[in-house]
């Protein structure tokens, strides 16, 4: 429980408070905002004051980070692990958390301040401390990271300081409008007493799932995203892109470097230019052979003989003179003839003569050729040698890209089912847990229905289920019509769990209502919930504290011999003077 509040700060006005039901009042002045409330009359900064003395972040907005609370130390005796310790905390070193009292029972030992001969823990230390002491968290902060959705202090301490300011009024099973779901599952089944493994081991199969589903985006918007597919798909192309690349591979191997490889080459281009040159003059040597025996062959001496007889024939006779003279012109005729033979066939000659030597020439130039392409052929220039090397290191950068993409790709087939099968284990496991567990869940179901039965004509209902999707919690109050109602589900879903855990040996030892749980709900429902706090903090033996206006305080709807006023706190706040509130004075 926590006995009282104070500060080193001369106008802080000092709250001490008893066992049971503590009421705190602030008298707000007509026409006061909420906003000037806060830090007017300072029932707001009660709340944040018991949080930052347990713990909580002390960032640059923090109000004991503001100018005119830095410099001072705000202190809470209070009951942690049997022992009654004054804790001080201030914004000028939030990060050192400074005690009195007798810690050697706590499995964590504070240090020994030098200077002050007080004993300090570091903020960090000091939740572990609070979360091992008084909810039974592991110490090891080493097995706590293990369990990274574990249930932490902060998360499991704000059930029983619910904070207007940071959204803890907006449902019954969260604390924090920042809380995620899953830390609602594992706080709450934590807090009921059911198994907060199962709902932290589902939050880790959906990290799982989603870090699969970004996998799975971040490979198809990448460079080849447009071809992910199967694992199968992906296989077949993988085997034909390292099949390449194996045989550029193979090329290189075998690649000789020609260093005058251009030079080479372009020798070779010479010489097929030179033969394909032979070539036509060959054949334009082999027409004119053709020509020239045709030639020869027509060459024939003029027929002297035919002529006499056409003539005789013809009834002509000549003169003896006549015939010798066609015997000489047929001798004439027959050496010109000999002569034109002779130099057709010396013409022929002459042309055979030179397609043999073309033979020999081109048979020369074909060897040179022949060699300078079997050079050419078992080598190359360096620079195709440096293309082949860029196209092979483009081909194995495809091959692993497609590697790359076949262990995604049968990462995310082969977890996608590993992943439902986790599911459904803990589905099951869950309703296993819920069935083993059904005493906690009765008494819980039926703390509530006490809850709400005292408060409205027709009980209301938790119902707890189990789901793919962790543990549900559904609280209901089947009076819809009544202003308010919420926030009285999350009254009375509190005082359940401030009942179970107390019972359980677990908790702070006290449950703080801020008085916005009480807006728009009507008198008599706000008076039945305070003698509710009451009777059970006695009962079960917590510490309950509520911030009211002294306006909202009822007057009405208390049965008989409830005396409200016996549980006011004496020291009242105002906001109508600047020194009336919590801390005195007023700020921005």
């Amino acid at each position: 429980m926590i006995h009282g509040v104070s500060s080193d700060l001369p106008s802080f006005k000092s709250l001490t408070f008893g066992p049971g039901l503590n009421i705190v009042l602030a008298d707000k002045s007509a026409g006061a905002t909420d906003r000037q409330s806060r830090n007017g009359a300072g029932k707001t900064s009660l709340l944040e004051l018991i949080h930052f003395v347990f713990g909580a972040n002390a960032d640059a907005d923090s109000i004991f980070r503001s100018p005119e609370l830095t410099p001072w130390t705000f202190e809470a005796r209070v009951d942690i692990g049997g022992s009654a310790v004054d804790v001080g905390r201030s914004g000028k070193k939030p990060s050192r958390i400074m005690l009195q009292g007798d810690t050697t029972p706590w499995p964590i030992q504070p240090s020994l301040d030098a200077k002050s001969g007080d004993l300090m823990f570091s903020s960090e230390r000091w939740r572990a401390l609070l979360g091992a002491v008084l909810f039974g968290l592991p110490v090891d902060a080493d097995e706590e990271d293990r369990h990274r959705f574990a249930p932490s202090f902060r998360s499991l301490f704000s059930y029983f300081a619910r904070r207007q300011n940071s959204g803890g009024l907006l449902a019954p099973t969260q604390q924090s409008s920042k809380q995620q779901p899953w830390d609602q599952q594992v706080a709450v089944s934590y807090l009921l007493g059911l198994d907060s493994r199962i709902p932290s081991e589902l939050q880790e199969v959906r990290t799982q799932e989603k870090a699969m589903t970004e996998l799975r985006k971040a490979a198809k918007e990448g460079g080849l995203g447009r071809y992910f597919g199967t694992a199968a798909d992906i296989r077949t192309r993988l085997t034909i892109a390292e099949a390449r690349a194996k045989r550029l591979r193979e090329q290189i191997a075998i690649f000789n470097v020609v260093p005058e490889y251009a030079e080479m080459e372009r020798e070779a281009s010479i010489i097929t230019r030179q033969i394909s040159g032979l070539n036509d003059e060959n054949t334009i040597d082999r027409e004119l052979i053709l020509q020239l025996q045709n030639a020869l062959a027509s060459e024939q001496a003029p027929a002297i003989a035919n002529l006499d007889r056409l003539y005789k024939e013809a009834g002509v006779v000549l003169p003896g003179s006549v015939g010798r003279r066609f015997e000489e012109v047929a001798v004439f005729h027959e050496a010109v003839v000999q002569n034109r033979r002779s130099h057709l066939s010396s013409e022929l000659q002459s042309a055979e003569d030179r397609i043999a030597r073309r033979g020999l020439e081109r048979a020369r130039l074909d060897e040179r050729r022949r060699q300078l392409m079997g050079i050419l052929q078992s080598g190359g220039a360096l620079d195709h040698y440096a293309q082949l090397q860029e196209e092979t290191g483009r081909a194995e950068a495809d091959a692993e890209g497609l590697r790359q993409r076949l262990v995604t790709a049968e990462r995310i087939e082969s977890t996608k089912a590993e992943l439902d099968i986790d599911r459904a284990r803990l589905l099951k496991a869950l309703q296993t847990d819920l069935h083993e567990r059904e005493g906690v869940v009765t008494k819980a179901i039926l703390v509530f229905e006490e809850l709400s039965n005292a408060l409205y004509e027709k009980a209301g209902s938790l119902t707890i289920s189990a789901t793919s999707n962790g543990p549900t919690v559904d609280v209901r109050i089947d009076a819809q019509r009544s202003k308010g109602i919420t926030n009285m589900q999350i009254f009375c879903f509190d005082l359940m769990l401030a009942d179970l855990a107390t019972r359980r040996g677990l908790g702070p030892g006290f449950l703080i209502h801020d008085s916005h749980l009480f807006d728009g709900v009507d008198e008599r429902q706000v008076a039945k919930a305070l003698q509710l706090g009451a009777d059970h903090a006695a009962a079960v033996g917590f510490q309950y504290i509520v911030t009211m206006n002294s306006d909202a305080l009822p007057r009405d709807g208390f049965r008989p011999g409830f005396d409200v006023d016996a549980f006011v706190c004496p020291t009242k706040l105002t906001d109508a003077t600047e020194s009336g509130g919590l801390f005195g004075l007023r700020f921005n």
